[in-house]
Formats: C-alpha cells, structure tokens, sequence
C-alpha cells in the first residue's frame, strides 16, 4: 500500500486474468477528526492455485460489527475463502471456460458482477446466469461458478461471517475445497 504522503498511487501492473489492475483508496480520520484518504493504491489480480480464477482481497475487518478505530490495512489481515467472525471485500476474476469447485461457508456473501457474466449452479442443478450490473446475494449455499463465456468476469464479494443454516434443526456443514 502506498502512503499519500509518499506521492500517490502505484501501479500494480497487469491483473493475470487480463484485465485492468484495481484501484484501491483507504479513508479515515486525522489527528482533527476530520475525515482524510489514508492511502491509495492499484494492484492486479492474481492467479490462485487451481487456475480458475484470480483474486484480489482488498479489505478484511476482524469483527461484525466492524471497528473503524483498528488502524491494521485490512488487505494485511490473514484471510482464507471467509474470515471468521470478520468480513472480506475480494476481487474474483474467473476465466473464460472455468469454474469453481462446489463450496458452501458460514457467510453471507453479496456478489456484484462489474464485468462479463458468470454462471451459478447450486447444488440441485439450477443454474443461472448473472451478467454485468447483476448481484447474487449467497445465503450459505453450496453453489459454484462458472465462466460459460470467452471473457474474463470480474466479480466484487463481500463475505461477511453467518452462523451455520440450520436444517431440521441442525447446522449444515462448509464446504471449503
């Protein structure tokens, strides 16, 4: 993360799936109280192991509530797929032809896609596909996705921790390959 001070943003370079690197600017309060931009920052997305996407966390909180007076980059916070008893703002970037295994996690996750479309199939067999401007809101689901296209899909998520759902009185368990 750059500093403002330090003389503004760096250029992070291309994003492994091909598109534009992502912009990242950080608020927060100065010595006055008043509101200031505590950095500003662009960095591409990166390749994950399975090689069906490529991510970008941009922001976790430790806790739900959040605290606006931890002064940690969240982007620093050690984060897997969800952050317990946190949340997590990710960039995912799924390439064209690939999809995601079947998961499910203690979370409720708003999914905005910003660019291309993708497909999700929940664990029945329904599918359907959300294109640019379109949200999923994923109630602890098992689901996964799928670029069915020849483009990159950008997608925004923010994960932020839920109890279990509970089935007939019991909690169903994640799923995190």
């Amino acid at each position: 993360m750059t500093d403002l001070a330090e003389g503004g943003p760096s250029d992070g370079g291309q994003s492994d799936s091909g598109l534009p690197p992502v912009q990242r600017l950080v608020t927060g309060h100065d010595a006055r109280g008043r509101a200031v931009f505590r950095s500003e920052d662009v960095s591409p997305t990166r390749l994950i192991p399975s090689g069906d996407a490529a991510f970008l966390s941009l922001w976790t909180t430790a806790t739900v509530p959040a605290d606006n007076n931890d002064e940690t980059d969240g982007r620093h916070r050690d984060a897997g797929l969800t952050l317990n008893q946190g949340s997590v703002l990710r960039i995912v970037d799924m390439l064209p032809g690939k999809e995601s295994p079947m998961h499910r996690t203690n979370s409720i996750d708003y999914g905005i896609v910003l660019e291309g479309e993708v497909e999700l199939e929940l664990d029945d067999g329904a599918k359907r596909t959300v294109r640019q401007g379109g949200i999923v809101i994923q109630r602890g689901t098992n689901h996964l996705w799928r670029n069915t296209s020849d483009k990159p899909c950008r997608i925004a998520f923010v994960l932020i921790e839920a109890p279990a759902y509970l089935h007939q009185g019991r909690p169903l368990p994640e799923h995190k390959p």
